[in-house]
């Protein structure tokens, strides 16, 4: 089988591996320049009719959502967003809303991940209670947030005065033939191209292709980071229930998540533990908040592989909303203690009726983000 997949791969040096993941890396933001190719290659009329299709910030955050849920990757999502806005195809006060929707959809995989111990009751209650605090967490955050970004754009004027530091700094150098990395990129990206005869089938096939690698090197990265790193996860998990401090839960998930490429990863590992005892919801609870600023790191990476700043300034909003709603809804014991409750509460009901699972997930996951998609225009 492949490096990521069956047991040939545990024979594989960590040396090697760790080539291979530097490997993937690379080929994820050749994805990310294949993508910027084929939008670019699409032309105003797709880039209009993209761009009427999500038209205001309530749509924008329910086609985020709704894209991660699909992809069930927040990274392969936020990815997309940063490659949209690096191409100029969508602007940045709608690319904000999108990114907040996909820190809701990535909620999903450890949700559906508690559904394992639907049979047993107590514990399906704490593994269920695990699962939702980080939606209820990410949903709070949006309902403050998002009112604060529409009327004051706070998220993108910091994102864009960092992005100008960084480019003053000369931290990030995105213009063509400046930027190494962007130089290595381009070409297998222009080899692509040169392969192609134009127009828009050109464009479909740069898209697919794009799409494609993207998908398929975060799914390999991820999978061979947690071959590297699975040993020092459970070292640094059981350390964190040792100390069982919620700054210690913050950085080890931030650690871990950084480590894995996913935050689904880090919080699915919660799920089971809390279920089984192992772990309390208070103590899971900080290592789920450290693991969605961790996952912010991919959409800072692809933001290499971008010609326009704007990139890497979408890719700092989605840490920045991450972190600023750490800051307003942890520190204070009645606020941190609210998505603990409501998740808590909705476990209990979950227990007691097993549909509620099933109206949660498709109302949440589903239904609204649908409806703010094709009805909220």
């Amino acid at each position: 089988m492949d490096a990521s997949g069956g047991h040939p791969s545990r024979t594989i040096p960590p040396f090697a591996r760790a080539l291979l993941v530097f490997f993937l890396l690379y080929a994820f933001l050749v994805g990310v320049g294949l993508l910027e190719a084929g939008i670019a290659a699409l032309g105003k009329g797709f880039q209009e009719g993209l761009l009427e299709s999500v038209s205001n910030p309530i749509s924008g955050l329910c086609a985020g959502l709704l894209a991660t849920v699909l992809v069930q990757s927040s990274s392969v999502s936020t990815s997309t967003i940063v490659g949209l806005v690096g191409a100029g195809t969508l602007p940045l006060g709608l690319a904000v809303p999108m990114v907040m929707g996909a820190n809701i959809g990535t909620t999903i995989t450890n949700t559906l991940a508690a559904l394992g111990s639907i049979r047993r009751a107590d514990e399906f209650q704490r593994a269920f209670a695990a699962a939702t605090v980080h939606d209820f967490f990410n949903l709070l955050a949006v309902a403050v947030l998002l009112p604060l970004e529409i009327a004051t754009g706070m998220l993108r004027r910091l994102a864009a005065a960092i992005t100008d530091v960084a480019l003053e700094a000369g931290v990030r150098a995105a213009e063509p033939g400046k930027s190494p990395i962007r130089a290595a990129v381009k070409l297998p990206v222009e080899w692509v191209e040169g392969l192609l005869p134009g127009g828009h089938l050109a464009a479909v096939v740069l898209l697919v292709l794009g799409l494609a690698l993207i998908f398929m090197a975060l799914a390999l990265i991820t999978r061979n980071m947690r071959r590297l790193v699975a040993g020092s996860v459970e070292r640094v998990m059981n350390r964190v229930v040792g100390k069982g401090g919620g700054l210690v839960g913050i950085l080890a998930g931030i650690g871990v998540t950084v480590a894995v490429q996913s935050s689904s990863i880090t919080t699915s590992i919660l799920v089971p533990l809390v279920g089984a005892g192992v772990l309390t919801l208070a103590s899971a609870y900080p290592i789920t908040l450290g693991a969605n600023v961790g996952t912010t790191v991919t959409a800072l990476i692809a933001s290499l592989a971008v010609v326009r700043p704007e990139g890497l300034t979408i890719a700092l909003v989605h840490l920045l909303f991450n972190v600023v709603g750490i800051l307003i809804l942890y520190p204070v014991p009645m606020l941190r203690r609210v998505p603990i409750r409501l998740a808590q509460a909705l476990a209990e009901a979950a227990v007691q009726r097993t549909r509620v699972v099933f109206a949660y997930v498709v109302t949440i996951f589903l239904v609204l983000p649908l409806l703010g998609v094709f009805l909220i225009q």
